[in-house]
């Protein structure tokens, strides 16, 4: 489901068209007649998996209250090169004004979208998820994750108030007590929270599962670690792994047994979706 609701969605386009000086496009203006009329589409010039799209249709609509707009398919529709997945017919001014900024929201999500249906797909028949992390674009948190659904992938928590996971500097903290610090989780986090364990050594993950935790992150192990791991956990936790994961190596990775794998690329390195708008 998209994350926002429709007057987040119509502010927060509005606020990019107005960063694009949209409302006040000199070219367009000095070039295009107002009453003319145009109609284009837009077009996939790259494989890739779309998400965006009511960004886009919002980006459109607000420079052209009457543009008319016929999208075949959802958010995560696969699409060839020469896809048409959008067409529009309207002021030809709007069109060409709202242009860029719905391609940005476009391109940028499909990116993330396209990089993770890539992993998706490199695991299948593994049974291990692919997720995402917080490594996202302050302020798009809800939008990136959201793409990752739509690519076939699975979220990881959506903030710090939504899961534990203690990490090697919460432990620091604790003098290195990672029973202290699960003890200390169970007593304070709402009931029924899962605990997630960090762990980058094998001795680790035995301490965090004899201690309790619930999952164990397996951080930058190499693919022979992970499988011992996989084997010392033996079911009692869910196994996730983490860390210097491309699409190289995920299938090696996943085919130890683990049951997350968790990728920083898909929102932080995703390159964008080539993606065009054609005038016909």
């Amino acid at each position: 489901m998209f994350p926002l609701n429709r007057r987040e969605t119509t502010q927060l386009v509005r606020a990019a068209l107005e960063e694009d000086g949209a409302f006040d496009d000199i070219t367009t203006i000095a070039t295009v007649v107002s009453d003319r009329r145009a109609h284009c589409r837009l077009v996939a010039r790259k494989a890739g998996v779309i998400a965006g799209l009511p960004l886009a249709v919002e980006a459109f609509r607000q420079l052209n209250p009457r543009v008319t707009v016929r999208v075949d398919g959802e958010d995560g529709r696969k699409v060839a090169p020469g896809s048409v997945f959008v067409v529009l017919s309207g002021s030809a001014r709007g069109l060409l004004s709202a242009e860029r900024v719905a391609l940005n929201f476009l391109q940028r999500l499909s990116g993330i979208a396209t990089l993770t249906a890539k992993f998706v797909a490199a695991v299948h028949g593994t049974g291990a998820k692919i997720l995402d992390t917080r490594k996202t674009t302050p302020g798009w948190r809800s939008l990136e994750k959201y793409a990752v659904r739509a690519g076939g992938g699975t979220n990881h928590r959506m903030d710090l108030s939504t899961a534990i996971l203690i990490k090697d500097n919460h432990l620091r903290a604790l003098d290195g007590d990672l029973e202290l610090a699960i003890e200390r989780t169970r007593e304070l986090a709402p009931r029924g929270t899962k605990v997630e364990v960090e762990c980058d050594r094998i001795a680790q993950v035995r301490a965090a599962v004899e201690a309790g935790a619930d999952i164990v992150l397996l951080d930058n192990m190499e693919v022979d670690e992970i499988r011992r791991c996989v084997e010392l956990v033996n079911g009692r936790a869910i196994v996730e792994a983490s860390g210097g994961i491309n699409l190289t190596n995920v299938r090696a990775i996943a085919k130890t047994g683990v049951d997350w794998i968790s990728v920083g690329a898909l929102t932080h390195s995703a390159p964008s979706l080539d993606l065009a708008l054609d005038f016909t």
